[in-house]
């Protein structure tokens, strides 16, 4: 999925709350957004949002001198996400249908999310997992998630945000068992998206093996990714990707995979024609034969 230019306003709000979250004084933070900005200024907009913003994140660290500007606020969340996991948990052993029950919560961590929304909105979180249960989602779709797990031996679970880990170790939990279990994470810090040191408090290791992409984009560009990654990227029987900026990376792929997200912005809302806020279970498979459907339809009309 390319880039448009409302996609630079979002860059520029993260290369602004980055550089002084990384930066202790204001001369400093002027000093690494003249750079930044200059770089926003020359973005190639061919590129997908996460490989634009992996360039910007680069040369903010590069700047200022801080690998995880995001280290923090990464810790805040994910003792937010820790509290509201418990409630998750106790809700899915109610639940009539636990796989479901757990799905839902899963997407309700996507909104501890530091690069669609602005620091401060992250305190939705507690809505969100408020309201997991009562959200419009596509049950058809969990149902044929379901069916395909159950005939698996192998899945892939892409990760997103450091305070989603809490949720997803849930979800494994009630996956197939069965099911060999691949967790992968980015290589490097890169906004408050989850490396392999921040699974181990929510205990991912537990219930899966946890890998790195090789890659230090938001998302899955799998140009950039390691080998061993593309590996398990290829061999998976079930491919799962959290998170806007893995589906606006992999949604043009020619295997299936599966996404569970929440839409943050307009500009993927107009992609995928849903409304903002809506929560997608869907593989790029079913978005094609819709669209094509769609396509069809104006056709005849």
């Amino acid at each position: 999925m390319k880039a448009n230019t409302a996609c630079i306003s979002c860059i520029t709000r993260q290369a602004m709350e980055a550089a002084q979250q990384a930066c202790d004084d204001p001369a400093s933070v002027e000093r690494v957004l003249q750079c930044v900005l200059a770089d926003i200024a020359t973005l190639d907009l061919s590129l997908s949002p996460p490989e634009l913003a992996q360039q910007i994140h680069r040369r903010l660290r590069q700047e200022s001198h801080c690998d995880d500007p995001y280290a923090q606020l990464k810790a805040q969340s994910a003792a937010q996400a820790l509290c509201l996991a418990h409630r998750a948990k106790a809700a899915i052993a109610r639940a009539s249908n636990p796989f479901e029950a757990a799905l839902r919560f899963a997407i309700a961590g996507n909104v501890i999310d530091f690069s669609a929304f602005p620091i401060d909105a992250a305190t939705s979180a507690d809505e969100a997992i408020a309201q997991a249960l009562s959200q419009a989602i596509d049950r058809a779709m969990v149902q044929q998630l379901h069916t395909d797990l159950t005939h698996a031996k192998r899945v892939l679970l892409l990760a997103d945000n450091v305070g989603e880990t809490f949720f997803d170790k849930l979800f494994i939990e009630q996956l197939p068992p069965h099911v060999e279990v691949i967790y992968a994470v980015k290589s490097a810090p890169v906004i408050n998206d989850a490396t392999v040191a921040d699974t181990l408090d929510a205990g991912i290791a537990a219930v899966a093996k946890v890998i790195d992409s090789g890659c230090d984009a938001p998302g899955t560009p799998l140009a950039q990714c390691s080998v061993s990654f593309k590996h398990y990227f290829d061999s998976a029987d079930v491919v799962i990707a959290k998170g806007q900026a893995n589906y606006e990376t992999l949604s043009d792929v020619s295997r299936e995979v599966y996404f569970l997200l929440q839409i943050k912005c307009v500009v993927l809302a107009e992609h995928l024609q849903l409304p903002l806020g809506s929560w997608v279970i869907s593989s790029n498979q079913q978005l094609r034969q819709q669209a094509h459907a769609v396509g069809a339809e104006a056709a005849v009309l």
